[in-house]
């Protein structure tokens, strides 16, 4: 193994571990093993099966790789990898996003109160404490508000507060989710301990995806999201965003600003923002690219492969973007939902994956799973994601595949306790 040619992963899918070879790195893999998959044994150069959430654990490890190979390079794409990849960078004096940067992006309490600090646009927070702190936030800053996890993501345990009725029952679900953790989706790797209270921000959704390179922020796509009032399930994504040029010049000028704010130099971000009557307002930001299936939308539209990006670019693997790339085309992903229930059926996934204009249709759940209300991202039973002309045919075209192509019979309740 060349050390400078060697690339720490943490926690990262097949897919990824697969592009880095194809780089030509040499890869140290960390792992949980809730993730593994046997053929990532087979691709990575070394690979630790490790809660690598633990820094007690890994820091070790990662001293002993570093003393027995050495590398280069440590990057995470997945939410609890992040912080960690940041502290390998730091110690090691590898460049990159540091610990520091990486934690106010995860602990969305930290980055509130710095972009406070800064006099970065932000909104009002805090912590929850118990009830009656609920309360007063209401009381000084108004309803509705937003009740959420400090360090989650996927719409889990986000909670709207909509007036001082509804205050009671959402402390008990703050006390539930306390309890219980996350029920469901990755929970080996997440806690749910703090939550923290936030000003709502009213106005559409978007994404933006970017890239920096040295502090030089490249703004890759500016991604529409379909979202609605009653859950935090987000149902869509399109790309390009459809939306006027002034409104995403504003958009663009305020993640580039949010970046300088928090530090980001180098590597992705997806950054969730909604335009407010107080202009753009950053809601929560990741140094990863985007879920979703969004970099396949993004690499479908505009040909830029952020994961490549990602692991190429601290070996200078990669070309930097000089300017915004320009949309050929349009690309847009649908998410399966369905009634409370057991899943008796499933068809029409695999026809759809032989059409040239789709780019994944799958299914999360298998015949005979129980399925619950929509609440949030891990309720979603699968997805459609296709590429077309323009946005609007990419809609139209999700839309109708969503509708006919894919028939989920599910099962209600009823039926299934008879």
């Amino acid at each position: 193994m060349n050390p400078h040619k060697t690339l720490i992963l943490i926690g990262h899918p097949t897919e990824a571990v697969q592009r880095a070879k194809d780089l030509g790195l040499d890869v140290i893999l960390l792992q949980h093993k809730s993730k593994f998959a046997p053929v990532q044994a087979e691709l990575a150069d070394v690979l630790f099966l490790v809660d690598y959430t633990d820094w007690s654990v890994t820091g070790p490890l990662v001293e002993m790789a570093h003393e027995r190979w050495g590398f280069s390079a440590a990057v995470s794409l997945t939410d609890p990898g992040l912080e960690i990849a940041g502290r390998i960078n730091d110690r090691y004096g590898l460049g990159g996003t540091g610990y520091r940067v990486a934690h106010l992006l995860r602990d969305k309490w930290a980055m509130r109160r710095h972009l406070t600090a800064v006099g970065a646009p932000t909104v009002a927070a805090d912590l929850v404490d118990d009830e009656a702190g609920m309360r007063r936030f209401g009381d000084s800053h108004g309803y509705p508000f937003i009740v959420k996890p400090v360090d989650l993501a996927g719409g889990f345990g986000v909670l709207k507060v909509a007036g001082p009725a509804d205050v009671p029952p959402a402390w008990q679900q703050v006390l539930r989710m306390r309890r219980t953790g996350l029920d469901r989706g990755p929970r080996a790797l997440f806690l749910v301990e703090r939550f923290l209270m936030e000003q709502y921000i009213e106005g559409p959704e978007f994404s933006v995806e970017a890239f920096s390179f040295a502090g030089r922020h490249v703004v890759v796509s500016v991604t529409e999201k379909l979202t609605e009032d009653q859950h935090f399930a987000e149902l869509g994504h399109t790309v390009p965003g459809r939306v006027d040029a002034d409104t995403e010049r504003r958009i663009v000028d305020a993640v580039s600003a949010f970046l300088d704010a928090v530090g980001l130099a180098d590597g992705p971000s997806h950054t969730e923002i909604r335009v407010s009557p107080r202009g753009p307002l950053v809601i929560e930001s990741h140094n990863r690219a985007g879920g979703d299936r969004i970099r396949d939308l993004v690499r479908a539209v505009y040909g830029v492969d952020f994961t490549a990006y990602a692991l190429g670019w601290p070996f200078g693997l990669v070309d930097e973007l000089t300017a915004r790339p320009t949309a050929s085309g349009g690309a847009c992903v649908r998410f399966l939902r369905g009634t409370p229930g057991r899943i008796a059926s499933i068809d029409g996934v695999e026809q759809l994956n032989a059409r040239p204009d789709v780019l994944a249709a799958e299914v999360d759940f298998e015949v005979g799973d129980v399925v619950g209300p929509l609440r949030d991202d891990f309720d979603r039973l699968g997805l459609i994601a296709v590429t077309a002309p323009d946005s609007d045919a990419a809609v139209r075209l999700c839309d109708d595949l969503v509708e006919r192509a894919v028939d989920i019979r599910i099962e209600a309740p009823d039926e299934v306790a008879a």
